[in-house]
């Protein structure tokens, strides 16, 4: 009987530290109910009931941790893409880049094109 106490401690101990935890790295700006700091202190000042009362009032939606490139703890915010080739935004920047130099290429060509008729025709010996 007294290994069942001890192993509910040890989960509810665990909950209340990953809550807890869950709290602090989450952004202030995406906790929902009340503030950040509440939060935590409802955490702390009822045990397992704030930590019960964070996972389904106060948590972040979509908030699975992800590790970002320099190992920080991070939310995955929905809708953000997650490669270069994914985001639209990207792809329409690269395709305007694409023109600009299609562009570029294409007046280059066209002036070098023009000098050489001024130059065919300041030469032309029929031209006097």
């Amino acid at each position: 009987m007294v290994r069942y106490y001890i192993a509910g401690g040890i989960i509810a101990a665990s909950v209340i530290i990953y809550a807890l935890i869950q709290c602090i790295l989450s952004d202030a700006r995406r906790v929902r109910s009340i503030s950040k700091p509440a939060w935590i202190l409802t955490i702390v000042l009822l045990p397992l009931l704030g930590a019960l009362l964070w996972f389904w009032l106060g948590r972040p939606l979509g908030a699975a941790p992800a590790t970002g490139a320099a190992g920080n703890s991070s939310y995955y915010a929905p809708g953000r893409s997650t490669a270069p080739d994914d985001d639209d935004a990207f792809l329409r920047q690269l395709e305007r880049q694409r023109e600009l130099k299609k562009r570029e290429e294409e007046l280059k060509r066209r002036e070098e094109e023009l000098k050489k008729r001024e130059k065919d025709a300041g030469n032309d010996p029929q031209a006097d």
